[in-house]
Order: structure tokens, then sequence, then C-alpha cells
């Protein structure tokens, strides 16, 4: 049966309004029932804070710096580009009169935030409160992106629906840029360049897809292609800026500069553009715009009990003739005039700003091979105009399918990878991901089109073979092998020294040794080891695995492992502030399983938390969670859980069973 155009349409616009209500009535909930003092606590809100104004940035956005009169701002989960509300202290945040803006730049002491309009003068006073809130404009570029759909071609249409099979050219060979690639990844980019529709890459954990997107993107350049390269995340954006930087690509990275890592904000736009001499012309014709908007105070603004209904063609004219009407003194028509005067000079100076302004980012952006920005940012005002021969969406089973559709439709064909055994797209409505929103777009096109669209990349870099033993068998139907070099490597690698064999001492003496894969049964622990919820919360906790991990931690750095080369993750949030409270080690990353995902580190400690009579195990029964938890690390994986818990699942207990079967299992007693 075909899919309909205007029913995919309907389905999926009323599943992102169902999230963009969700996350806003989160966070309006949020901030009615926690007091500012408590937001703060959980990170999602800055107290007492000071605002100074910091001019004009690109395209006229006003840049507004806050700082904490105390000194250094708390921990906080307030990021660059983020979406904040600043209110007064003692205020409703939510009042719709309080103006939202976007985290420019984020340091130890300071928080900038860049504001579409002049902000209300309370935002430069003392005691101001800045909220997390949600970012509406990704929402609005998602919608938009349906609507365009409808306007497709009906060919195009009915190959994104699954009702026509996307068409190939012959794959001819070709010469590599990149002589390294594997033979799997050169069979990637051959059938990539020959998709004149889409093709998928599916890579699963440290199998290179990110290069093999590089290959076929430098590929389609130098045949003369002008391209995207986008993805969900700034992060994985970056990842591509990077490489392609590297190759010699002419590259534009689109997107706030304070969003990129430093080393490539030479390539952002915003940089860029700061050398041009139309641009540098703006900027002077701003700071005099400026300067004149000081002066207007010297003279009587045409409100109403001056202006007396006159517009102000007729303020200029009796200005002019000397005259006065209606009772108002020639000195306050003459000082009225010469306030119009100078908005006419000012209104000019912003206009022929804006045009130079546009005219360079223009030209940037033309002369660009590849433009690379998150999908969000590809549906922005500066991309609105342009048309691309390519696309190439990296990390792209974590994005939705109405994000996806954003680079999609702005482009001849698109190649995507990713890996739909790792976590899908984040939604929290339930609705909406039961209604497919938390599908990604490369997952649908692969169950209609199947492996006529897709080809597996089958050699991983990253991790030794018995770390990748059980994810490859258990969602890769075993093809999944490690790369001849990295296949046995272990901590001893990193130490140059020999390692203590296996030992029947304490836990951490158990975990101490070269072998690559432990698992560390808290079963017969006690209560301790028992999963608890904090009142008024909904996250869960485990003070008994926090209490290993921070130990065995330390053991790790006793025999000399750099913190930078350990991580320490859990799938709960209240888990992760649990260890960070412990465990205060520059360098050492302690995050959850959603937030290490795509990320790799030579240790890797995690911590399940689950641990009740009853068995229940929560989100853990998504197994694609379980999937990124046991395929971060390089050298060695320390999994830390209750047996009995996690074996209702068959997937945790076939993994217990391994780790028995190795002797590289150990109960805390």
């Amino acid at each position: 049966m075909k899919q309909n155009d205007s029913e995919y349409v309907r389905h999926f616009s009323k599943l992102v309004q169902l999230e963009r209500e969700e996350q806003m009535r989160l966070h309006e909930e949020e901030m009615q029932r926690l007091s500012g003092r408590e937001r703060e606590e959980k990170g999602r809100a800055f107290l007492k804070m000071k605002g100074k104004s910091h001019g004009l940035g690109l395209g006229g956005k006003h840049i507004v710096k806050f700082r904490k009169p105390a000194g250094v701002l708390p921990d906080s989960e307030i990021e660059v580009g983020d979406l904040v509300l600043v209110s007064k202290a003692g205020t409703a945040p939510w009042d719709n009169n309080n103006p939202t803006g976007t985290v420019a730049e984020k340091t130890a002491y300071t928080i900038t935030v860049a504001f579409d309009d002049a902000p209300p003068g309370f935002v430069f006073r003392k005691d101001l409160r800045i909220d997390l809130f949600v970012n509406d404009i990704t929402f609005q570029r998602m919608l938009e992106a349906l609507k365009k759909f409808k306007r497709l071609s009906r060919g195009k249409k009915d190959k994104l629906l699954g009702n026509a099979h996307p068409e190939f050219s012959e794959i001819e060979e070709i010469d590599f840029f990149n002589a390294d690639l594997n033979n799997r990844q050169r069979n990637a980019v051959l059938r990539s360049l020959a998709a004149r529709d889409f093709f998928l890459i599916h890579g699963p954990p440290g199998t290179g897809k990110t290069i093999t997107c590089i290959e076929v993107i430098a590929q389609l350049v130098d045949r003369g292609y002008r391209g995207l390269a986008a993805a969900d995340s700034n992060v994985a954006v970056d990842n591509m800026v990077e490489r392609l930087d590297e190759i010699g690509v002419k590259i534009v990275r689109v997107g706030h500069p304070a969003r990129v890592i430093p080393s490539l904000r030479r390539r952002s736009l915003d940089y860029i553009v700061q050398e041009d001499a139309d641009y540098i012309n703006a900027q002077a014709f701003r700071e005099k715009a400026n300067k004149l908007k000081e002066r207007m105070e010297s003279f009587t603004m045409p409100e109403m009990r001056w202006r007396r209904g006159l517009s102000d063609e007729e303020i200029l004219k009796l200005a002019a003739e000397g005259k006065t009407t209606r009772g108002i003194p020639e000195k306050k028509i003459g000082s009225m005039k010469q306030w119009i005067d100078l908005r006419q000079r000012i209104d000019k100076l912003f206009d022929d700003a804006r045009g130079l302004e546009e005219k360079a980012i223009r030209r940037i952006i033309g002369d660009a091979e590849v433009i690379c920005a998150t999908n969000s940012t590809v549906g922005s005002e500066l991309l609105r105009t342009e048309k691309f021969d390519f696309a190439v969406i990296d990390e792209a089973t974590q994005s939705t399918e109405p994000s996806a559709l954003i680079p999609v439709l702005k482009t001849k064909r698109f190649i995507m990878a990713g890996d739909h055994k790792q976590l899908p797209p984040t939604v929290l409505n339930e609705e909406a991901a039961r209604g497919s929103l938390s599908k990604s777009l490369f997952e649908r096109l692969l169950q209609i089109h199947g492996d006529d669209i897709r080809i597996m990349l089958e050699i991983q870099y990253r991790m030794n073979e018995e770390i990748a033993e059980f994810p490859s068998r258990e969602f890769y139907d075993g093809k999944l092998k490690a790369e001849g070099s990295i296949k046995g490597r272990t901590l001893e690698d990193l130490l140059q020294q020999s390692m203590p064999a296996p030992v029947e001492g304490s836990i951490v003496d158990f975990v101490l040794d070269k072998r690559p894969f432990l698992f560390v049964d808290t079963v017969d622990g006690g209560a301790i080891y028992e999963d608890k919820t904090k009142k008024g919360a909904t996250s869960k906790e485990n003070e008994g695995e926090a209490q290993l991990v921070m130990e065995i931690v330390e053991g790790l750095l006793d025999i000399g492992i750099k913190p930078e080369d350990i991580a320490v993750i859990s799938p709960y949030n209240a888990q992760v502030a649990l260890i960070r409270a412990m465990l205060h080690v520059d360098g050492l990353e302690i995050k959850t399983v959603d937030g290490f995902q795509g990320r790799e580190k030579e240790v890797v400690i995690v911590s399940f938390v689950r641990s009740n009579k009853l068995g229940e195990m929560g989100f853990l029964s998504d197994l694609r969670r379980l999937n990124v938890s046991i395929t971060r690390a390089k050298r060695k994986l320390v999994l830390i859980g209750n047996s009995k818990t996690l074996e209702g699942e068959g997937c945790y207990k076939r993994l217990i069973a391994l780790a028995k079967e190795r002797g590289a299992y150990k109960q805390v007693v």
C-alpha cells in the first residue's frame, strides 16, 4: 500500500508539535514547581547575575555578558547554543515579557547571550535570573521542512516514502584520496557515489564511518559538486570540519563560533566574514549609527504629547518653514525635526550595514565547496536560498526524521551514516515516541528498501577483540571484527610495564590486571548496593556501586593510568551526580551513557545501577543503551551490576555468562 504524502506531513507535524509542547511544559512546570535556588542546584538556572552590554554581533545580534558578583559559575546543564530566559529576581520567569536569547559563549565566570532584539533595560542590572529554556527555533525549522516536503517532485517523494525504489548509476573505478581505507569502506564510498537518490553507511562502533564520509565528500567535491556536511549535534559537525580541513576541502562552518571548538573557529563564517571589506564597512556603519543614537537623547522624541497628531512629514515641513501649530512651541518642533532627521540617518546606516553584511555572507557561502552545519542551522535564514548537489549526514540515527529532512530537502541526493543499533533520537513526549518520532529516517529507509541501499562497515579500530566479541555477536550477526593491530592491545601497552596476574583478593585487585573485559557482580553485596530514588527525584542511584567505582578509579590512577584515559558512565543522571560528588579528579570524565555516545576512552567503567528484589530494569531494557555502554572502551571495560536483576533480560544474561566463561567475573562479598 502506497504511503500518502499528505498523511506523512500531518503525522510528523503533529508529533513535532507534541514534542515541542512537552518540552515547553516540562520547563515551565519545573520553573513553577521549583525555587530558583533548586533550579540552580539542578544546573538549569543561574541566580544573582549581572548583565553588561558587549555591543552588536553578526546579523545585528545584541550581545550581553552576564557574571556572578561572587565569582565562579556553578556546574550547569546550560551550554553554548541553548535558549535561555532572563528575568528579574522575584518575578515569574515564564512571563511573556521576559526576553529569550541564545548562549553564545560560556566560561567558568561568565555566560554570554545573543538577543535578536535589544533586550529591556533590566537585563543590565543586578540580581538577574537566567533559566534554561526550549529552543523553539529548531521545532519551527522542522515544521518548515515538513511543509517543504509537500512541494517535492512526485518521484522524490515516492522514493522517500517507499513507493518507488532509489536509483543507482554504474559503479566506477576511482582513485581513493585516503589510501588506508579498508575494502568495506571503499565499497561504501563507491556505492555512495553511484547513488542518484540516497545511500546508507551503517557504521557500528569504531568502524570509521566518519572517515568514510569524508572520502565520499572529497570524491564528490573533486567531481565539481557542491555539498552539505551536516549532523544533529555540533560535536559531530566539528568532527567532519576537522577532517575536511586537514585534506584541504574549501569549507565554511555555519553556526555561532562559540559552538565551534576553538581550533576550528577560523573556518567559521563569523570568523571569515570579519576579514571581508564589505563586512568591515558594515560594522563601521553600525558604530556610526549607534553614536547617532546617543545624540538622539539631546532632542525631543515626537511622542503623542508633542506630536499632537502631526505626521513626521508635517513636523519636518513646519520646521523648514519656521512655523508652529496646535500650540506646540517652535523650539519643540525644531527639536523633534532634529530627532526625526537623526532617526532617518540611523535607519539608512543600519539598512546599508545589513546590505553590505548580506553581500559579504553570500559571497563567502557561495565560494565554499562544502557548508558544514547542524541540521537545524541548515534551515536558518543564512542558508534559506542556498541549494546543494549533495548532503552527507553523519550520526544520522541520532536525528529525528523531521530534523534530518532539513538538510535532505536542500539537496539532489544524500548519504547518511549512522548505527540504528545504538541509541535513537531523544524524544520526551511518550505519544510522539510511540508515533515514530524516535525512529530516524535512516532506520525507516533501511526497513523499507533493505540492503539495496546499505553497506555495513565490519572492521573496527577501537576495541580489544575480547571487548568487541559480545556486541559483535549480539548486535551485528558476528560480523564486527577487530583490526589486526588493535585486537590484542591492553593497558600494559599504555604503562609499558607488566601488569599483575589476576588475584583472588579485593575487587580492586581483581580489576587491576591486563584483562580487557570484567564483570563485577553486586548480587550479594547487601542493602548498600540496592538502587534508590531520592525524594522529589525520578532518576536512580546506587551508593554501593558509586563507592566501588571510586575505589577502582583510584586503583587505576595508582598504577599509572592517566585520568584523561578513563571514563565512568552510567545510564542514570542521579548516579552520575553521585559519582561526581565522590570523585574530584581533573581530566576524569563522568557522564551518562547517552551523553557518551560517539565517544571512546582507553578504560571505561560502567555502573548499571539497577538492583532490586522486583527485578525492575527500567530503561536498561533498551538494549541499544547496553550496546553503547559496552562499546566505548579501547583496552579495558569494567561492568558493575546486580546479576539477579539484570539477568531478567536474556541479553544481559548472555553477557554475564560470557564473563564467567572467561574467568572475568567476580562477586562483591
